[in-house]
């Protein structure tokens, strides 16, 4: 018994090598290209509230990954940002003079660092990665409004989200990010209220992202380099 037991187990351990070497021989990859569509929803003067007006958008995204935790992601998206004058409760002193619509096109490029709660990857390039994992964002950013009134101004993102495996070299992700800009004017309205204020993000209009992004894995490790592998 104690003989069949021996071989059995020799038998076992002979079966895992393959499945050892392919954990050890699976690239990494530091990048990751594709693009993303989704909402994009006003907050300002002219519309309070997250559910309303809500418009297309959609961009380009690079990720280079510095590790399975931590990434640097730039995205470039095209949108329109929409507001009514109705739709707000709050009593301006001069209304009157207010548009009481409009819609504005919006480019917004952001660069912000991701942290991955758990590292992220399908556990044959790097142990104890994860297809599934949950993040957070900060970045900084540059926003450009174009319609009656054209506005130039930062803004600073920050960003909540899901990425999967879909496959070894495609991940999926879903994200919403409120980006905070420096300027009251992207509804093209300045101080309804008639109240100077001071402040970086004091009273001034933002607008939120929701969108779903697929990318694609490219520029593998040196197998022969250093790499993340425990």
């Amino acid at each position: 018994m104690r003989t069949l037991a021996r071989k059995t187990l020799a038998a076992g351990v002979l079966l895992l090598l393959p499945l050892a070497a392919q954990a050890q021989t699976e690239p990494e990859y530091r990048l990751d290209v594709g693009g993303g569509v989704g909402v994009v929803n006003y907050l300002g003067d002219l519309n309070g509230n997250l559910m309303k007006n809500l418009q297309p958008m959609g961009g380009l995204i690079g990720r280079l990954k510095m590790n399975p935790r931590m990434a640097l992601m730039f995205e470039v998206s095209y949108g329109q940002l929409k507001g009514k004058l109705s739709d707000e409760k709050t009593w301006y002193p001069e209304a009157e003079a207010l548009p009481s619509t409009f819609k504005n096109s919006l480019i917004d490029a952001s660069l912000k660092y991701e942290y991955n709660f758990w590292p992220y990857g399908t556990g044959r390039e790097y142990r104890g990665a994860k297809p599934l994992t949950p993040y957070i964002a900060l970045g900084l950013g540059a926003t450009v409004v174009s319609g009656d009134k054209s506005t130039v101004t930062a803004n600073v993102p920050l960003a909540v989200g899901v990425k999967y495996k879909v496959a070894q070299r495609l991940n999926l992700a879903v994200e919403w990010a409120m980006h905070f800009t420096l300027s009251d004017e992207l509804d093209g309205v300045k101080d309804p209220y008639g109240i100077k204020s001071s402040g970086l993000f004091k009273n001034t209009d933002c607008y939120g992202v929701l969108q779903v992004a697929l990318t694609y894995d490219l520029w593998a490790k040196c197998k022969t380099c250093h790499n993340d592998k425990d």
